[in-house]
């Protein structure tokens, strides 16, 4: 797991990307982020990450991405890819050893259709906590979420599956799983209540070595988050 500080405004760039290896920009909280790093793990890709201040981002950072988001890949040639579902599919095609996309066209077709269902889910992780910390009526929100999670639950049901690409994990996981990580973070996890196999999902996947790997304690995840719903981000927090 990387441990360095993050890069922010005036700091000086970081050397070259090493032959061979691949580098990860990245923020240590940040979900999307999140799913590189299970990936490049997982697949045991040699790689170095550069941890970027989202608030104050670095001049020339936004030279490589002018969106200026995380995750960003850099390789040793220069190129760079960014957006989380295009990082992780490049690292699948480009790192043949341990491919977690399958090879059938229709079977990749639908994880990535879930995968667009699941970008519809992701809001309500941030909706439902600003909501509750506005002093807002968040029943209707939390009602949506469960019946999104009602869904995924039919999914793994009809598959009579351990996992949503089969008894193994695959992208879709991966995909998915840094939110689930958070559910208790934002305190959700209640939304699981009803929907036994997507809550027996949650509990083999948190016994994925990569996974693992990859987490923060809880409460390393809500004393970050607590400085980010109050507008200052400790991006650092913990080093």
């Amino acid at each position: 797991m990387a441990s360095e500080k993050c890069f922010a405004k005036g700091s000086s760039a970081p050397g070259l990307v090493a032959k061979g290896q691949i580098r990860l920009y990245s923020m240590r909280f940040c979900p999307f982020a999140h799913r590189t790093r299970l990936v490049l793990h997982a697949k045991g890709i040699k790689h170095d990450t550069v941890n970027i201040n989202l608030k104050d981002k670095p001049e020339w950072f936004l030279k490589k991405n002018p969106l200026g988001l995380v995750p960003t890949l850099e390789t040793s040639s220069g190129q760079v890819i960014y957006e989380s579902p295009i990082t992780c599919d490049y690292l699948d095609e480009v790192y043949t050893d341990k491919k977690l996309l399958p090879a059938d066209p229709f079977q990749k077709a639908q994880q990535k259709m879930m995968l667009e269902n699941f970008s519809k889910v992701t809001p309500y992780f941030y909706k439902i906590p600003m909501g509750k910390q506005n002093g807002e009526d968040i029943s209707v929100l939390e009602g949506e979420l469960k019946e999104k999670f009602v869904k995924l639950n039919e999914d793994l049901v009809n598959k009579k599956s351990k996992f949503f690409g089969g008894n193994a994990i695959t992208m879709i996981d991966y995909m998915m799983w840094p939110w689930f990580e958070r559910l208790e973070i934002f305190e959700l996890k209640h939304c699981l209540d009803g929907t036994p196999e997507l809550k027996k999902w949650t509990e083999h996947m948190s016994e994925d070595q990569t996974v693992k790997a990859t987490m923060f304690p809880t409460e390393t995840y809500k004393a970050f988050y607590k400085t980010y719903a109050d507008g200052k981000p400790n991006y650092d927090y913990g080093l």
